[in-house]
This record gives structure tokens, sequence and C-alpha cells, in this order.
């Protein structure tokens, strides 16, 4: 919005001329919503307390998280508060990229929602049925997928992506994109819900992926950068990086308030679309093929309890002392700020990693 309303007067405004460039408006963005939940986080906070939303503890988890019962839940309201505002704000919400992601982060938002409002207010005790959440995760991969196949910013690169490590290689997978895409959308809001388990483990993993994506997004929205990279250029990718910083902004943000002993929850308000934010940004800027890289512990989490889950099932045993992974760890006597610790060490290596491959081809 204030691009459209300064940079008209950018040689009578320095502000509008400033508002030009990406990396101010990226970085005014991710400001913004840093303070807006440093700000709004204590009375959103007792709000909650007011209003007796609170986390209900699985009595089979961890027993170091039955002290957490009653924590105030339902945080990723705020979360999505903090990233949507700053985009409007900022970013040029005409292009087809910054609608399509604010529609995934509101939309899969208002799913997690829907689940928490069930799970905590309603005391449906599974919340909302699974197989209607994996139907609105599935919607919502479907309308990315068209909306990228059909509409595409680049007609050549509809249905292609990056390959790591290989120059000037694409891989195009035709009309299979689509069921690509929700593939994506819908394995990374569930990796990301279950990697929300431990105080302040989500937050921290999403500013640093965040972060990753809002690079690659800022460098494939530029034709020199993606010519000398040899990546895809994608005219108006650009925009993506504020949304991705927005994201880390406002992570960083929340985890003031989520970081151990957890203030506040996400709940799948927040953990749904993290995962599909980030996805939806892979896609849009055809870098899929990271996504193992930069969100390996999401992956990795989902791993763990499809194993333990088909294993059981198969022996009667568990290969993980508990599923997710985290609480493997937790069960074997690790401290769970050491755990989360050592979680975001590996997602910034990942990430670092990721980053390397635009070179290393």
């Amino acid at each position: 919005m204030l691009y459209y309303l300064l940079v008209p007067f950018r040689n009578e405004l320095a502000l509008g001329n400033l508002m030009r460039y990406i990396t101010f408006r990226a970085a005014c963005g991710a400001l913004l919503a840093l303070l807006i939940c440093l700000i709004l986080g204590p009375a959103f906070i007792r709000k909650l307390r007011q209003l007796q939303i609170g986390e209900e503890i699985r009595p089979d988890g961890p027993r170091s998280h039955l002290s957490k019962a009653g924590t105030p839940s339902m945080g990723g309201i705020l979360l999505l508060i903090s990233v949507v505002v700053p985009m409007l704000l900022f970013a040029r919400i005409a292009e087809t990229y910054v609608w399509l992601i604010l529609l995934v982060t509101i939309y899969l938002s208002g799913l997690g929602f829907l689940d928490d409002f069930l799970k905590i207010v309603k005391k449906y005790h599974k919340g909302l049925i699974g197989r209607y959440k994996l139907i609105g995760q599935v919607f919502i991969g479907l309308v990315v997928g068209c909306v990228i196949y059909f509409m595409p910013e680049v007609e050549s690169a509809r249905a292609s992506t990056t390959i790591p490590f290989l120059k000037n290689y694409e891989l195009n997978f035709g009309i299979f994109y689509i069921p690509i895409a929700v593939f994506i959308i819908t394995a990374m809001s569930n990796g990301s819900n279950l990697t929300d388990g431990q105080d302040g483990l989500l937050l921290g993993l999403s500013a640093i992926a965040a972060m990753a994506f809002g690079g690659i997004a800022y460098v494939s929205g530029r034709v020199d950068f993606s010519n000398y990279l040899n990546i895809i250029y994608l005219p108006n990718a650009g925009e993506l990086a504020i949304y991705c910083f927005c994201l880390a902004g406002a992570s960083l943000g929340m985890l003031f308030f989520n970081a151990y002993p957890a203030q506040i929850f996400l709940g799948d308000t927040g953990a749904l679309m993290i995962g599909g934010g980030i996805g939806a940004v892979a896609i849009m800027v055809k870098k899929e093929l990271l996504l193992p890289l930069i969100c390996f512990i999401f992956l990795l989490e989902s791993l763990s309890v499809i194993l333990q889950v088909f294993w059981f099932k198969r022996t009667g045993k568990r290969i993980f002392r508990m599923a997710p992974l985290h609480h493997h760890y937790e069960m074997l006597g690790i401290a769970e700020p050491k755990i989360v610790t050592r979680f975001w060490i590996a997602g910034i290596l990942l990430a670092l990693l990721a980053l390397t491959t635009f070179k290393i081809r």
C-alpha cells in the first residue's frame, strides 16, 4: 500500500525513493512485524488467560510437559497479524505472488484456528477431524498449483524447478506440477505442526528458513543475480522476500514469548501457516528441491512419526522412545532448551549448505 502511495512522489520525497527498493521494504516489514509482536504480545497473552484459552497437554506425552497445561495457546493469531499487516503496508499487493502467498497464509491460519477452537474452546479432544484438515490442506495446495501452472509469471518455467548442484539443468514436471504443489503444501504444513512440540523450536527454525528463502526470492527476482547464478529469473519474485522477512521478524518477535519456558503457544493457528507459507514460497521461486535441506528438521520430525507408526503396526515395537523426534531426545534425558538449540544449529548449517548450492554446481 505504501509503495503505491509514496513511489509516485519519489522525486519529491526521499522515503518515496526508498520504497522502490525491495531490500528497504523487506527490512521495514521485518522490523514492523517484530515490533507488533513485542508491543501487542503482553496484552494478547493476558487476554488469552482471561478467556481461559489454554493448552491441553496429552497425558501420553513427556511428563515434563504436564506443567505446561493451561499455557495460553492460539498465539498464531498474533503471528498472523504480525505478518499480514507489514505485507499490506510494504509489499506490492497487486502482484500475483503477493496475493497468493497472503491467501495461503490466511487460509492455513484459519484452518488451524478452527482446529484450535474445536480442541480448546469446544473441548473436542481431537479438534478438527484429521481427514477434514487434510482436505483443507489439499484444497489450498490445488489453488497454488493451478495458479502457478495456469497463470505463470514466466511461461517457460510454469512447471519447472531448479536442480541443486547442477548448472543449466531444470526439471519439468508438466501437468504433474499441480499434485506436487499439493504434496509440498500439505507435507510442509503438517511437518511444521509436528515440529511445534517444544518451546521455541518451530519459531527459531521458521526464522532461519524464512531468511534463507527470503534471500533466494530476492536474487530470483533480479535479472542480474539470476543470470549470474544461472537460476530461473522470476520478475516479481522479489516481493516474496518481503513476505519471508516479515515472517522471520514475526517469528523472532513471538520467540520472545515462546522461548523456554513458554508464555504462549502458537497452536495449529500458527504452526500450519508457517510450514504452508514456506512451502508456497519454495514453489513460487522454483526451489522446491531445496526444501529437504532448508527444512530438513521438519522432514525429520515427520519421518520419525511415519516410521514410528509403521513399525509399531507391523511389529508392535517402537523405533523411538517417543515421536516426533524431539520427544525421543527428551525421553533420553536431554534438557528441552538444549534439544531446541541443537536443532536450531542444525537448521542454520543446513540453510547455509542450501545457499552454497547456487555456486557449487
